[in-house]
């Protein structure tokens, strides 16, 4: 059995960001697997890399509980990501 531990490169992205609205702090974010509110993400890309615990989410303007895969989603994010950001689960 793999060992539970995992390193950065060893985790595979669930998501990618495809757009950011600043003025709203909101990312739109495409996910390959399902994921749910409260769930917690790292965005990492050239220059970002944080965690967030996904506190809101929302499909065409309207709040729902959890992304389907290949949903794409906006998330209210506390800094700013760019477009191309990959996304990872956390642990």
């Amino acid at each position: 059995m793999p060992n539970k531990k995992t390193s950065d490169k060893e985790l595979k992205p669930i998501g990618e960001v495809t757009h950011y609205y600043s003025g709203l702090g909101v990312a739109i974010v495409k996910f390959s697997k399902v994921v749910r509110v409260g769930e917690t993400i790292r965005f990492k890309g050239a220059t970002t890399d944080f965690e967030e615990k996904i506190s809101s989410m929302q499909y065409n303007h309207k709040n729902i509980e959890a992304a389907k895969k290949n949903q794409q989603v906006g998330i209210k994010v506390s800094e700013k990501v760019r477009e191309g950001d990959l996304v990872y689960p956390v642990e």
